[in-house]
C-alpha cells in the first residue's frame, strides 16, 4: 500500500506539473513494475476518475471550462469509452502497446511542432462534436488514457477554440470517458480496485502540488523537461515491444 501512495503521488505530481493525463505517465510505469497491459490499463482508468473529476473542478473555479460544448464531446466520449473494454479484452497485449506508443510519439510530435491559435471559435454542429468524441473515447479508454492528448490539437486546430479553453475541455472530457471507461472494463474484469483507488486518491495530492510547482519553472524549461519525459517513455516502449 505504500508504494501504491507514492506511485499516486509521483504520477499525479508529474500529471499536475506537465499538463497531461495520468494514464499517459501511469500505464508504462505499471508495466515498468510488472502489471499485466490489461491490468496497468485498467488501474490508470480509475485513477483517471479521480484525477479529471479533481481537475475539473479546478477549471471551473477559474472560469477557463466552456461547459455547453465539451458535454456534447464528452457524451459522444461517454458513449465511444463503453466500447473499450471490449477492445481491450479481445486485442493481444502487444497491440495494445504499439497503439499506447504511437499514443506517445503522437504527444511528443505535438511538442515540436506548435498549435495555431485563432481569434475566433468556429461554429460546429453537436452531432460533429458528439462523433469526435465517440472515436476519441473508444480509442483512449482502450489504451487506459483520457484522449485530451488527442482532443486538444482538433479543438485548436479545427475549431479555433483558444488553447486555454481548450485545455479545460480535454481535462472535463476525460470525466466522461473516464466514467464510462471504468463501467465498461469494470463488466469484462479487468479492474483492480484497490491499487486503482489507492493510486487516484494519492494522486490528488500530487497533482495539487504539481499545479504549484509548474508556475515556478521558466516556460521553455517546462516544455523542456515534458519532450524529455515523453523521449524517456517512447525509448521505453520501443525496447519493450520491439527488443
Amino acid at each position: 500500500m505504500f508504494e501504491l501512495v507514492l506511485l499516486g503521488m509521483f504520477v499525479g505530481t508529474i500529471s499536475g506539473f506537465f499538463g497531461v493525463g495520468g494514464g499517459t505517465v501511469l500505464v508504462p510505469f505499471l508495466l515498468l513494475l510488472g502489471y499485466e497491459t490489461k491490468v496497468a490499463i485498467g488501474i490508470s482508468v480509475v485513477q483517471m476518475v479521480f484525477s479529471s473529476m479533481y481537475g475539473s473542478y479546478l477549471n471551473n473555479k477559474k472560469g477557463t471550462l466552456d461547459i455547453a460544448m465539451v458535454t456534447s464531446i464528452g457524451i459522444g466520449g461517454f458513449i465511444g469509452a463503453q466500447t473499450s473494454g471490449f477492445i481491450t479484452r479481445y486485442t493481444s497485449d502487444i497491440v495494445l502497446e504499439i497503439i499506447f506508443l504511437f499514443f506517445a510519439i503522437f504527444a511528443l510530435g505535438r511538442l515540436f511542432f506548435s498549435i495555431k491559435e485563432h481569434v475566433t471559435s468556429k461554429k460546429v454542429s453537436r452531432l460533429t462534436l458528439l462523433i469526435i468524441g465517440f472515436f476519441i473515447g473508444s480509442i483512449s479508454m482502450s489504451i487506459g488514457v483520457g484522449g485530451s492528448l488527442l482532443l486538444v490539437p482538433i479543438l485548436v486546430g479545427f475549431l479555433h477554440i483558444s488553447l486555454k479553453n481548450a485545455t479545460s475541455a480535454g481535462l472535463f472530457f476525460v470525466v466522461f470517458s473516464s466514467v464510462s471507461g471504468f463501467i465498461s472494463h469494470s463488466i469484462y474484469g479487468k479492474i483492480d480496485m484497490y491499487s486503482g483507488a489507492i493510486i487516484g486518491l494519492a494522486s490528488l495530492l500530487g497533482v495539487y502540488i504539481g499545479v504549484h510547482l509548474k508556475e515556478k519553472v521558466n516556460p521553455n524549461i517546462h516544455k523542456k523537461l515534458l519532450m524529455f519525459f515523453y523521449l524517456l517513455i517512447v525509448e521505453y516502449l520501443t525496447q519493450r515491444i520491439f527488443l
